[in-house]
């Protein structure tokens, strides 16, 4: 069978039995992503940078496509959890990257006055893959040398 977009479980986490995506309607667009382990989200405090959550997982796909990590649509009103950066952006290039094998996080505030408790194989978000285009003048040629933040490096 040809490998055209899919997920991965990354390395070290190979023996944390982490569940691959799933998508649990016919015409959901999300796949939807656990916690790779236990966590505690912190009330926010000014200064404070946000929490990582691991999901153990990496992303492949083709070349003209990056995966959209979203925010479950529950999540800021029951639970007080946003999003750090609105949505992240996984591009193709971060999967296998030698850094981290290209595992992804989802980047958490919690805006709540009390600490958010995060189980292991909780739902904590939605990842989409989606196409994207070039410019008439795209002369793009680097190559990613890192993980996480490593794209302006």
């Amino acid at each position: 069978m040809e490998r055209i977009r899919g997920f991965e479980v990354a390395k070290g986490f190979e023996e944390k039995n982490i569940n691959l995506p799933i998508r649990k309607t016919k015409y959901s667009a999300g796949y939807d992503i656990e916690a790779a382990e236990d966590c505690t989200i912190p009330s926010f405090k000014k200064g404070m940078k946000p929490t990582l959550v691991k999901t153990g997982l990496k992303a492949y796909m083709q070349d003209d496509e990056y995966l959209m990590l979203c925010n479950r649509s529950s999540n800021p009103g029951k639970r007080g959890l946003i999003l750090a950066n609105s949505i992240g952006i996984i591009d193709k290039d971060y999967y296998g990257n030698p850094e981290n094998d290209g595992a992804f996080m989802y980047a958490f505030f919690n805006v709540k006055d009390e600490d958010i408790q995060i189980k292991k194989g909780e739902c904590i978000g939605q990842a989409i893959f989606q196409k994207y285009f070039l410019t008439d003048v795209d002369n793009a040629e680097g190559e990613r040398v890192g993980g996480f933040g490593s794209t302006a490096k």
